[in-house]
C-alpha cells in the first residue's frame, strides 16, 4: 500500500524539484554566457593558516623571536611565507638586529626550504637588492 503524503509535504516536494529545476537551468545559462567554469584547485590551505605554518617553522629554525609575517603568497602550487625575526636585542632598541627569512611550503604547510634573505638593524628596514641600508 502507498505511504500517503499530506498537502504540506507533496508543497514542499514540488518546491525542492522546481529549485533544483531552476538550479540546472541556470547553471546551462552560466555556461552560455561565460563558457564553462573553470575548476578551482584547492590550495590546501588558507592565507592566515599558512602564514601561520611559515612562522611556526622559522621559529623553530632560526636563532631568534619571530616579529611578524612580512609576506604570504601562493607559489608553485604551495606557499611563501616571509617572517621578520629578532637575532640581536640591543639597547636601545633602535640598534637591535632583525633578519628576514623567507619558508616555501607545500599546500598542506609542510616546510620544504627555508633561507634567511637579509639582516639589517631596526629602523632601516629590508632593502631591494638585499644589502643593508
Amino acid at each position: 500500500m502507498p505511504v500517503r503524503r499530506t498537502a504540506r509535504e507533496e508543497r514542499a516536494a514540488d518546491l525542492r524539484a522546481e529549485k533544483g529545476s531552476r538550479e540546472e537551468s541556470d547553471d546551462v545559462n552560466d555556461e552560455r554566457r561565460t563558457g564553462p567554469r573553470p575548476k578551482r584547485r584547492s590550495r590546501g590551505l588558507s592565507v592566515p593558516a599558512a602564514g601561520e605554518a611559515g612562522l611556526r617553522h622559522i621559529a623553530d629554525l632560526a636563532a631568534g623571536d619571530p616579529e611578524g609575517i612580512t609576506l604570504v603568497e601562493p607559489f608553485e602550487g604551495g606557499w611563501l611565507v616571509n617572517v621578520e625575526v629578532l637575532e640581536d636585542h640591543r639597547i636601545p632598541s633602535s640598534g637591535d638586529i632583525l633578519a628576514l627569512y623567507e619558508a616555501e611550503l607545500d599546500p598542506e604547510g609542510k616546510l620544504l626550504s627555508y633561507r634567511r634573505l637579509q639582516r639589517y638593524r631596526r629602523g632601516s628596514g629590508p632593502t631591494e637588492e638585499g644589502s643593508q641600508r
